[in-house]
């Protein structure tokens, strides 16, 4: 077993990431925040979460050597801009209608169904200036036109892990199809809304810091089977799709290991994304 600190890791780039969400999303005078467009922003991006989905960035790219910097780090906040931006709109009243998000009220419950949508709506159309913006500063900074190709790459793989084929298409699914009864369907749904985002999340890292075919196609893989047994867990702790459960946990164990057997081709760098996939068996 690896002696890999995980907590200290998690602590360092959560910090990391929230510091350059606080920053760059300043609080702005009311006056110059027109609907309280801002303050909603700050709101549900700053609250306390996970930042899963961003450090799966910097895990991806750390497997293959590359320490995260300014650049990266922009990469990364992008996802979770679109993470939050989704839970946002999730939680409206024509969606999920929930009142309650990381221990606080949702956003529309404090500024409005109206300022909720345009506070999810700047959030990622935002997600997409920060990506473009670290590509200009990657290439500024190193003067290698294959940077900007690998940004542009990055822009894609987010946008199709968020949009019409990927994670949009699952909550389209999520709202318009009868509640999946199969292992087969909800892990169908679970690859859609929540794989998606994880997966484009290994492949934006991955992009970024230069991965060969290989390697890149492996940590795509590793993502797109933590996705699924992720939401395993999630389902599993809040007593979701019960007729499966039994099957679910099983099926946790073999998603798992497969994730796990993806980073064969990595030494220790890949420790990171290692213990995050053995943290959901062992809880």
């Amino acid at each position: 077993m690896s002696n890999f600190d995980l907590e200290s890791w998690l602590r360092t780039r959560r910090a990391e990431i929230d510091a350059l969400l606080a920053a760059r999303i300043a609080v702005v005078p009311t006056d110059a925040d027109p609907g309280r467009l801002v303050e909603a922003m700050r709101y549900s991006l700053l609250a306390p979460g996970k930042r899963l989905r961003p450090l799966l960035v910097l895990a991806a790219a750390e497997a293959l050597g590359r320490e995260p910097d300014e650049p990266l780090r922009l990469a990364a906040a992008a996802v979770e801009m679109v993470h939050c931006y989704s839970l946002i709109h999730d939680d409206l009243p024509a969606m999920d209608d929930d009142d309650l998000r990381r221990g606080q009220p949702t956003s529309h419950k404090v500024f409005g169904e109206a300022i909720a949508i345009l506070a999810g709506d700047a959030l990622l159309t935002l997600a997409f200036e920060w990506l473009a913006e670290a590509g200009a500063g990657a290439l500024a900074a190193t003067g290698d036109p294959l940077v900007a190709q690998r940004h542009l790459r990055a822009v894609a793989a987010l946008a199709k892990g968020a949009g019409m084929s990927g994670m949009v298409r699952g909550q389209a699914r999520d709202l318009g199809e009868p509640q999946p009864e199969s292992l087969q369907a909800v892990e169908g749904l679970a690859a859609e809304k929540t794989g998606a985002l994880f997966r484009a999340a290994l492949e934006v890292g991955a992009v970024l810091a230069g991965a060969g075919p290989a390697q890149e196609e492996a940590l795509v893989r590793f993502g797109k089977h933590y996705g699924v047994a992720f939401q395993h867990v999630d389902d599993l702790a809040d007593e979701d799709h019960v007729t499966t459960q039994t099957e679910a946990r099983q099926r946790l164990h073999v998603l798992t290991q497969t994730a796990l057997d993806a980073l064969s081709l990595f030494d220790r760098h890949a420790e990171p994304l290692r213990a995050l996939a053995r943290r959901l068996v062992d809880g």
